[in-house]
């Protein structure tokens, strides 16, 4: 009762329509997401691009790098019209849902640690190249003027 049958189908319909498009659109982000690896890699140990792990393929839903400084380079890009996000601000076991478990500050620290880096850069199959070379730049940018 109240279900909507018809925002249903109209939600399969454009389902079916996207999944054609999907082994492209991976295809897309994957070449975006090499690209940011050579911009970005020489930038270490201030940014660390995202690894696959061996015998597994990303699809990069998102491109998530670890970043020193993350607060402030996240405020530089958006002055630059760079839209960046934090995807997962609180680790796991520090969340509401999973205080009963009795973890606290400090027993995670590698969990902790990214929780605080981590900043996902733009990533959707349209991207341009002239876009991601502009995100890359600015970070370039970022950290030059802060550790020159």
């Amino acid at each position: 009762i109240g279900y909507n049958y018809r925002m249903e189908q109209l939600q399969a319909a454009f389902l079916r329509v996207k999944l054609k498009r999907l082994s492209q659109w991976i295809q897309a982000r994957r070449k975006h997401a090499k690209l940011y690896d050579r911009l970005l890699s020489d930038l270490e140990p201030f940014v660390r691009v995202p690894r696959e792990l061996f015998g597994s393929r990303s699809n990069y839903y998102i491109y998530a790098i670890q970043c020193s400084e993350r607060e402030r380079l996240k405020a530089y890009l958006d002055k630059k019209s760079i839209v960046t996000q934090v995807h997962y601000p609180t680790p796991i076991h520090l969340q509401k849902a999973y205080r009963h478990l009795g973890y606290k500050k400090g027993d995670f620290p590698v969990s902790e640690k990214l929780a605080k880096e981590t900043l996902s850069l733009p990533m959707y199959p349209e991207l341009s190249e002239l876009q991601i070379r502009y995100v890359a730049h600015t970070i370039h940018e970022f950290y030059r003027k802060r550790h020159v």
